[in-house]
C-alpha cells in the first residue's frame, strides 16, 4: 500500500474490497476499504478513483460523491450506470465514469440460459409438483428449433449467444442500437424490432436501460410477439411495461422470465408473483461465485492504467461541469 503524499494531493482510491485482496495492485496510489459502511475511511477530498459498491442502496453509493472534490474517476461494478448518471453534473469536471462490461457477461447469460431453459421446459410446474408429491408427466416445449431474438447485442448478449450455441435453435437474431457485422453474422438496429419480433419464438431483452430503451416492450411490442412466445428480461425492470406484459401473460398468449422487474425489489402481493406463465428470479444475474475474481480483475486492470496515466477502459461519460458550473 503506498504511503501519504507529502504535498498533501489528493491520491485515496477507494475500493468496496479489501485491497490485500487483490493481488497486482499498482504501487504509488493509497488504497482505502469502503462497502457502504455508515463512516468514511478516509477523507472524501482527497479520493481520485471511486469503485462503487456493488448491490447497495443508491442513495448511500452516491452520498460521498459531493465530497469528493479530487475526483477524477467513478469505476461501477455494473454494466448499467443509470443510478450514477444523475449525479455526473455534480462531479468534478473531467471525472470519468466507467461501467463493468464484461464483468457480468458469464453470470447474467449463464441465467438467462437457465430462465429459457426453465420457462420452456416448464421446471416452475415440476418443482410445485415435487412439493406436493404428484408425478406430473407430459411434453414440454424444446429450445431447440426454436427462434431467439437478442435485443441488445453488447459483450453480454454476445455472452448469451455462445451459450445458445449448442442447443440447435433454428435461429439466433442480434439486434442493437446500431447495425454492424460480426463473425456470427450481421447485427440489426433497433430500427427492424417490429419486422424481427413476430418471428421470434423467445425474444431476450439484453439492452442498457437509456432514455430510448425505457418502456421498450411495451403494449405495441408484446402485441408483435407471436402467440405463445417467451420473453426473458435480465437487462432493467423498467425497459418493460409491467401493465401491458401483466395483461398479455393474463391472456395466456405469452410467457415470461424475469430476473428484473418494473417495481423491484417487487412487493409482497403484487400481481406479478402469482401470473400465469411467469418465472421470476430476484436480479440475480450478476451475483454469483463468478463476481468476485472478475470484480478484482476489473480494478487491477483499470487502476493499472489508472497509475500509468493510460485511457481506461469502459469509459461511458464525462462530468463536464459542477454544480456551480
Amino acid at each position: 500500500m503506498a504511503t501519504a503524499d507529502p504535498h498533501g494531493a489528493p491520491h485515496d482510491v477507494w475500493l468496496p474490497i479489501p485491497p490485500e485482496e487483490i493481488d497486482g495492485l499498482p504501487t504509488g496510489l493509497n488504497y482505502v476499504h469502503w462497502d457502504a459502511g455508515p463512516e468514511y475511511p478516509a477523507d472524501p477530498a482527497r479520493c481520485v478513483f471511486y469503485a462503487v459498491p456493488y448491490m447497495k442502496d443508491v442513495e448511500t453509493s452516491l452520498r460521498p460523491l459531493a465530497r469528493m472534490s479530487g475526483l477524477r474517476v467513478v469505476q461501477t461494478l455494473t454494466a448499467g450506470v443509470e443510478h450514477i448518471l444523475p449525479a455526473l453534473d455534480r462531479l468534478p469536471p473531467g471525472t470519468r465514469l466507467c461501467n463493468a462490461r464484461g464483468l457480468h457477461d458469464a453470470s447474467t447469460a449463464e441465467l438467462a440460459l437457465t430462465l429459457i431453459l426453465a420457462a420452456l421446459r416448464g421446471i416452475p410446474g415440476f418443482v410445485r409438483a415435487q412439493d406436493a408429491g404428484e408425478w406430473r408427466h407430459g411434453f414440454r416445449p424444446a429450445l431447440a428449433d426454436k427462434s431467439v431474438l437478442i435485443v441488445g447485442y453488447g459483450s453480454i448478449g454476445s455472452a448469451i449467444e455462445d451459450r445458445l450455441t449448442p442447443f440447435e435453435c433454428a435461429r439466433v437474431t442480434r439486434l442493437a442500437r446500431t447495425a454492424r457485422e460480426t463473425v456470427r453474422g450481421p447485427v440489426h438496429p433497433l430500427s427492424a424490432l417490429d419486422a424481427l419480433l413476430p418471428d421470434a419464438d423467445v425474444v431476450v431483452l439484453a439492452t442498457p436501460l437509456t432514455e430510448d430503451t425505457r418502456g421498450l416492450a411495451g403494449r405495441d411490442f408484446l402485441a408483435r410477439m407471436k402467440d405463445g412466445a417467451l420473453l426473458v428480461n435480465i437487462a432493467r425492470g423498467r425497459i418493460v411495461d409491467t401493465d401491458a406484459l401483466l395483461a398479455e401473460v393474463a391472456s395466456g398468449r405469452l410467457l415470461a422470465a424475469l430476473d428484473v422487474t418494473d417495481p423491484e425489489p417487487l412487493p409482497a402481493g403484487h400481481p406479478l408473483w402469482r401470473a400465469p406463465g411467469v418465472l421470476i428470479t430476484p436480479h440475480v444475474g450478476g451475483p454469483s461465485s463468478a463476481f468476485l475474481p472478475r470484480a478484482k480483475r476489473l480494478l487491477r486492470d483499470q487502476l493499472t492504467l489508472f497509475a500509468a496515466g493510460r485511457p481506461l477502459r469502459n469509459t461511458v461519460a464525462m462530468a463536464e461541469r459542477n454544480a456551480e458550473g
